[in-house]
């Protein structure tokens, strides 16, 4: 397989790997545990769900696999971006850093304890957790693994590797389009067979496209277990959300301690509402604003205030947008067979129940990550000790 993802997806793996000093992974842990801390009181879940899709008001057992923490580094510490609710490439990352660690000993002792073959017992270990939540000790028996037009989608690798690592542990596996899903009432089908649990890759966070409508009434009807699902991507997803975490009067409002409060003023830039701002003002100070759709994902329709022109700006003041201080990511320079080049670069954090369990970079040159530039791509990130 890594021959043929050489070849369609040339830039998929960087040829490097990252450096980060103990320190910094530790306070990327200790502000997961923060967010984590507020996402769990009841005035916070009140106020987010307010602004959500109805479809997540609704509660469910799963906690959702793969929430992805984005973050930039600074010198005084690392800066959260954004945070993901369907995060690609944890496994893709295991498996390189298995690849590095099982050709290079010495790397061994500098890649985080959690990364490799662990990472990958770790994530069969949370689908079990997931579906043990919903359905206690019912066998887990099949999971469909479920994006739009699966084959085509640049990840679709990654989902291959998911189902391989599924059906190793005596769960069968099918990669499918919601398309391909019935909802009879009672069970979810995928080409005939009962699924018991859905590994939502979708980027419909909630569930509105008419081809999601199978996989929606199942999920209604708590007739499959749904991971992630649209409760999480409101609770942590929303980039409104990011107002409340970098807003101190908001926080103590919620009934955030002054401790958690402080280290996160210290983690996540501070971030408006487009549309509770002065255009006008916004317009002044723009090159001190990233805009970003609100229910966006990835780089989408997202716009450095400095390259913004005053058209899309006034799209964006009509559009349900964010604004983000900007925060700089920093550097590595990268050895290429076009010569050495400064890439740009970001760390992130799959987590799950509040526990990293993998962190990797993406180096990238450009306004956001992608998947484009020559020597760019995922990288293993290598731990310095203190």
């Amino acid at each position: 397989m890594y021959g043929e993802i050489m070849q369609t997806r040339p830039h998929l793996f960087s040829n490097t790997v990252v450096f980060v000093g103990e320190p910094c992974m530790l306070r990327m842990a200790e502000l997961i545990r923060a967010i984590e801390a507020v996402v769990a009181l009841p005035a916070y879940q009140e106020r987010v769900l307010d602004y959500a899709p109805a479809i997540a008001r609704r509660p469910v057992a799963a906690q959702s696999v793969f929430q992805g923490y984005d973050f930039h580094l600074e010198a005084a510490g690392p800066r959260l971006i954004e945070i993901n609710t369907n995060a690609g490439g944890a496994l893709l990352n295991a498996r390189l850093a298995r690849a590095q660690r099982d050709c290079c000993g010495p790397m061994a002792a500098i890649l985080p304890r959690q990364q490799g073959e662990s990472a990958e017992e770790a994530f069969v270990a949370m689908f079990r957790e997931e579906w043990r939540r919903a359905r206690a000790d019912v066998p887990l028996k099949t999971i469909a693994i479920v994006d739009r037009v699966p084959q085509e989608q640049y990840m679709a690798p990654e989902f291959e590797l998911f189902r391989q690592l599924f059906e190793a542990n005596g769960i069968a596996a099918r990669i499918a389009d919601p398309a391909d899903l019935v909802w009879d009432g009672v069970a979810l089908n995928c080409r005939g067979e009962k699924i018991d649990l859905v590994y939502n890759r979708l980027t419909d966070f909630a569930l509105e496209a008419p081809e999601n409508a199978a996989l929606r009434a199942a999920y209604e009807a708590d007739g499959v277990v749904l991971t992630p699902h649209p409760r999480a991507h409101a609770l942590y997803a929303d980039k409104r959300n990011l107002v409340l975490l970098s807003n101190e009067a908001m926080l103590a409002e919620l009934g955030v301690d002054a401790a958690t409060r402080a280290l996160l003023l210290s983690g996540v830039p501070r971030t408006l509402l487009v549309a509770d701002e002065s255009p006008e003002s916004l317009w002044q100070e723009r090159r001190r604003w990233f805009f970003k759709p609100a229910a966006g994902f990835g780089s989408r329709a997202a716009y450095r205030g400095d390259k913004l022109t005053k058209r899309v700006f006034e799209e964006i003041v009509q559009g349900n947008y964010i604004a983000q201080e900007i925060v700089p990511p920093s550097e590595r320079r990268v050895a290429h067979h076009e010569g050495a080049r400064d890439m740009k670069l970001d760390l992130r954090c799959y987590v799950y129940g509040g526990e990293v369990q993998l962190t990797a970079a993406r180096l990238y040159q450009g306004q956001t990550t992608n998947f484009r530039t020559p020597g760019g791509g995922f990288a293993s990130v290598l731990v310095v000790p203190v």
